[in-house]
């Protein structure tokens, strides 16, 4: 397959390396203008060239691995050209509806994962079936932790979110998501994500299931970030299929439990 990059940091760099061991070409790489060794480099929030490049590139998919503050602009641009469009970036959950509905208006087809990990997702599963088991004991509470490198731009991280998404769908008694210090005693129906940023950490993230006699620890360490590369290269593998084979529809805005179907 042809690929287009848009975001060339760390990431993309790792997304280049990954997609040509799976045998695939790298059609453009592509970034602000800081990003000295990008192959095109365009203006901050400049939609239209990024539209123009990525249509003359060849691309026959997209991944898109930029910044919280550009990927929104990029959605916008990317979306109309009609390409299979892979989105790593995070820091927007917030805005999947209108995403959604700009999917529909376009007839642009996308799929997004606070994490590509395999073993993430596989995570996500476990923590939200360990959740059922507490619901059933009153003298549980429950927690969760993350920690991520330094250079990380959204906190608390989209994983994180995802993982109290999924620990409020099995423990009912969790109603409310606080990512803020705490400044009084929580109350029972809050569920608390607290993060820290630290030096080079790739990503850790826990749950924690608390009561006087016990605590349960499930926690999930990315050893590198080849994790969520070798995951974002298959999901456009899957989504370019699945598209091709109508399998998937067009004009949607897709999930991991999508492209990946019974895994997840």
């Amino acid at each position: 397959m042809k690929i287009a990059l848009v975001g060339y940091g760390k990431m993309g760099h790792l997304l280049e390396q990954t997609a040509l061991s799976f045998g695939h070409e790298v059609v453009a790489t592509i970034d602000v203008v800081i990003a000295s060794d990008a192959t095109v480099k365009i203006a901050a929030g400049d939609g239209d060239t990024l539209a123009k490049v990525v249509k003359e590139s060849g691309a026959e998919g997209v991944i898109e691995f930029s910044h919280p503050s550009a990927v929104m602009g990029n959605i916008r641009a990317l979306l109309p050209c009609g390409l299979p469009l892979v989105i790593g970036t995070t820091g927007w959950n917030d805005r999947q509806t209108e995403v959604a509905e700009l999917a529909a208006q376009t007839g642009g087809t996308a799929m997004h994962s606070a994490n590509f990990s395999i073993g993430v997702n596989m995570f996500y599963r476990i923590v939200e079936e360990a959740a059922k088991l507490v619901n059933n004991f009153a003298e549980y509470d429950v927690a969760v932790w993350e920690m991520h490198h330094n250079q990380k731009a959204d906190s608390p991280s989209g994983t994180a979110l995802e993982i109290a998404r999924r620990v409020m769908t099995g423990d009912k008694r969790k109603t409310e998501l606080v990512t803020d210090a705490f400044h009084a005693r929580p109350e029972p129906q809050q569920l608390h994500v607290s993060s820290t940023r630290c030096g080079s950490v790739p990503g850790t993230h826990s749950v924690y299931f608390d009561c006087a006699a016990d605590t349960i620890e499930l926690t999930h360490t990315a050893r590198s970030r080849q994790g969520f590369a070798n995951g974002a290269v298959h999901a456009l593998e899957n989504l370019k299929k699945f598209l091709d084979d109508g399998s998937l529809k067009r004009g949607k805005l897709y999930g991991m439990e999508d492209v990946f179907p019974g895994m997840f």
